[in-house]
């Protein structure tokens, strides 16, 4: 069973037991995160798609790290004008592993889904 879910503005596929990087979310390692924002389910071949969210459907994990990624050079050169600018910046982000998927009429967690 996978889900497609929305946060940060961009979607993720998941699956129960996946580790993703989103943007950053409120919270210390070892909190519960809740993605309410469920575009589409997908068990055993049977899929539904929501219009633009499935109602009750949501997706359950757990913080495990905050973390801020590589660094990003933004370079910015005007050539024969003696102009350049370098700036840099490293983005927050979480990870979070995925625990649990419960649609609108199904829900399955860790131990569920492995069976």
């Amino acid at each position: 069973m996978f889900a497609v879910i929305k946060t940060g503005g961009k979607q993720y596929c998941v699956a129960v037991e996946d580790t993703i990087t989103v943007m950053t979310l409120e919270g210390a390692p070892g909190d519960p995160v809740t993605f309410g924002e469920v575009l589409m389910l997908s068990d055993a071949g049977a899929s539904s798609v929501g219009a633009p969210f499935i109602e009750g459907a949501s997706v359950s994990g757990e913080i495990v790290e905050q973390k801020r990624g590589p660094k990003v050079i933004a370079f910015k050169k005007r050539r024969r004008q003696n102009s350049k600018r370098k700036r840099g910046h490293r983005q927050d982000l979480t990870l979070v592993k995925i625990t649990g998927v419960s649609g609108a009429n199904s829900a399955r967690t860790g131990a569920a889904a492995a069976v």
